[in-house]
């Protein structure tokens, strides 16, 4: 008797250029840890990359319903990736809810691969389903894998001693497994990550490592996957890299602010999504004699941020905008006594509550405009997560040069989203000189600077320095309180001047594209990356278009008005209702059209491609 070994037919490996992968599932399921492994191995293979990590807003909601589902988003690319894609190539879902949140995203034919033991009538009653959708023929137009994914990693798992609980805690990395195989990653980074993560449970370091090795060879033996693809690596600048999110990157960027500038930092702050995590990864720094405290609230986290920068520390606070509601009246306090603080509000859906998982650009005119009186403040806006880093050195310097509060506006896209970042020299960062006033002759808490009209920084207890702090005016030059209306004059104007004077700082704009022609698209924050993407598209058609993105919004670069003057039409997308738009319309006296998103979404890059050709055809 003979036996013939059956091998499977050679697999077909196929080069492309670029993938969007989404792993959604209940909040539970750990899709945020099965898209951030997944992101941290194409970024050690050398893709580019964009992440869009969405939470549910809900805490606890009930497993396998709608509001309960999480989900992330990886686009990895052998060229530039500037967003997180419009359409996935790949979409892994746990249970009918995530399959029906997500499926519209997918492309025709994209790969569906779903846990088929989560599909019974129970869970599609939870997602609201009439009918069970790998039966109805409704997923007939995509390529459908119906893997029973819970049942795998219990085979796989079943000699570890865990419970069925424990062990089902595991079908993520079973998932995670396939994708390698189908992406021809190695698992090797996940499963370092995932000895360091469970070091103290051996028992969960073997099980999760299982799973995902079982989901690597499921995809081996089935003869069902028969095309595995390769993403080569991207060309990027020479240089070491690493994966950072908007909210590390500002982190970072703060404690390399506070070592360039030689002086202690603080963080008063009360946690608030999305903006926690800066607490978070800031709390981790205090072999750079980083100070973090978690106050009881907003208002006792900005006034903190306020009595550290008095006492000569670089003082932060961070919210997102319900807070920056609570903070006005102590922000208001930081303008009249002209200490260096930066307040980092990373937006969010609003009004009240809103969204709180969920991204938007709303706060321009709340950062601009939101405190009683004349209170204006200088506003940046970081485009990338990669340039939150570089946007938290620039507002710190300027915080401290011209002794002003300062607002960053990040939002919960650039927050959460990742991107791999070149890790700057030393010597590439910024000087953020710092000279704190020592000398009692003649001293005047309000004698200012003739190039940038900032007051000395006099620390508390010097001798001979004694002032006045506090919210009601300010006598020019003396510091004492003063009710004169010439006076109240005077030191409102010059505060306003002292804002405007930061102009010398801004570079001017050069449009990205064309110099000049048909439209000029000007715009600022997170849509930094589809507008790029649409652009590019636009011109190889023919069009002339140009892109402006600020950073600085105010005050705004001196010659804008002068560019935007070369272009027959004005387009300016955002994700609010008009407010950079407004702001244009009033300042250049120019026709800009607004194209306004308010869906908690970023912009995809066919969005804007729509809009550009509606306004040139």
């Amino acid at each position: 008797m003979s036996t013939t070994v059956v091998r499977p037919p050679q697999r077909k490996r196929e080069t492309v250029e670029r993938a969007v992968i989404r792993f959604c599932g209940d909040s539970g399921d750990g899709m945020q840890i099965t898209g951030n492994q997944f992101t941290n191995t194409v970024a050690l293979y050398g893709n580019d990359l964009a992440t869009f990590p969405d939470y549910p807003a809900e805490i606890r909601a009930p497993a396998g319903t709608i509001p309960g589902v999480s989900g992330f988003q990886v686009h990895f690319s052998s060229s530039d990736a500037y967003t997180p894609g419009d359409a996935m190539d790949v979409l892994i879902a746990m249970n009918p809810a995530a399959l029906k949140v997500n499926l519209a995203d997918l492309k025709p034919n994209g790969i569906l691969i779903v846990n088929v033991d989560d599909f019974g009538e129970t869970d599609l009653r939870k997602a609201q389903m009439t009918s069970n959708p790998l039966e109805d023929h409704t997923l007939d137009a995509y390529r459908l894998f119906s893997v029973e994914l819970t049942k795998l990693t219990r085979a796989a798992l079943k000699e570890t001693g865990l419970d069925a609980k424990s062990m089902d805690r595991c079908k993520n990395f079973f998932a995670l497994g396939m994708c390698y195989w189908l992406y021809n990653r190695s698992m090797d980074s996940t499963l370092r990550w995932i000895e360091d993560k469970f070091k103290s449970k051996p028992v969960l370091v073997q099980a999760n490592c299982l799973a995902m090795q079982a989901g690597y060879s499921y995809c081996e033996a089935t003869e069902a996957f028969q095309i595995s693809y390769e993403i080569p690596p991207a060309k990027l600048a020479p240089g070491v890299y690493r994966n950072v999110s908007g909210n590390s990157a500002l982190a970072m960027g703060f404690v390399a602010a506070s070592q360039k500038a030689g002086i202690p930092l603080f963080l008063g702050s009360y946690p608030i999504t999305p903006a926690s995590d800066i607490l978070h990864a800031l709390s981790a720094y205090k072999n750079f004699g980083v100070i973090t405290f978690q106050a009881e609230d907003e208002i006792a986290a900005i006034t903190s941020a306020i009595g550290a920068a008095y006492a000569g520390a670089l003082g932060i606070t961070t919210t997102s905008g319900p807070g920056m509601a609570l903070k006005t009246e102590a922000l208001g306090l930081a303008v009249a006594v002209e200490l260096p603080l930066v307040v980092c509000d990373v937006q969010r859906g609003g009004p009240s509550t809103g969204l709180p998982t969920k991204t938007e650009q709303a706060d321009l005119l709340q950062a601009l405009f939101g405190r009683n009186s004349e209170a204006p403040v200088p506003v940046l806006a970081p485009c990338t997560p990669g340039d939150c880093f570089w946007i938290a050195l620039e507002a710190s310097r300027i915080a401290i040069k011209y002794m002003v509060p300062v607002i960053i506006l990040s939002d919960g896209y650039l927050a959460n989203g990742a991107e791999p970042w070149k890790i700057p020299e030393v010597s590439e960062l910024p000087e953020i000189p710092v000279r704190f006033e020592t000398n009692p002759v003649d001293f005047k808490p309000y004698r200012r600077n003739p190039e940038t009209l900032a007051r000395p920084w006099a620390i508390p207890g010097t001798p001979g320095l004694e002032h006045r702090i506090g919210g009601i005016e300010k006598q020019d030059v003396t510091g004492n309180i003063n009710y004169e209306p010439l006076n109240h004059e005077r030191m409102v104007r010059l505060r306003a001047a002292k804002v405007e004077a930061i102009v010398q700082e801004v570079p001017d704009v050069v449009p990205a594209g064309d110099p000049s022609g048909d439209l000029l698209i000007v715009a600022w924050g997170s849509t930094y990356g589809p507008i790029t993407a649409a652009m590019k598209t636009v011109r190889t058609k023919g069009h002339r278009v140009g892109h402006v993105h600020l950073r600085h919004l105010n005050p705004l670069p001196k010659n804008l008005g002068e560019v935007i003057g070369r272009y027959d039409k004005v387009l300016v997308p955002e994700m609010n209702m008009g407010q950079l738009v407004m702001l244009l319309r009033a300042k250049y006296l120019v026709d800009a059209q607004g194209y306004n998103k308010i869906q908690g979404k970023p912009f995809k890059k066919s969005e804007i491609e729509q809009k550009i050709h509606e306004m040139l055809d």
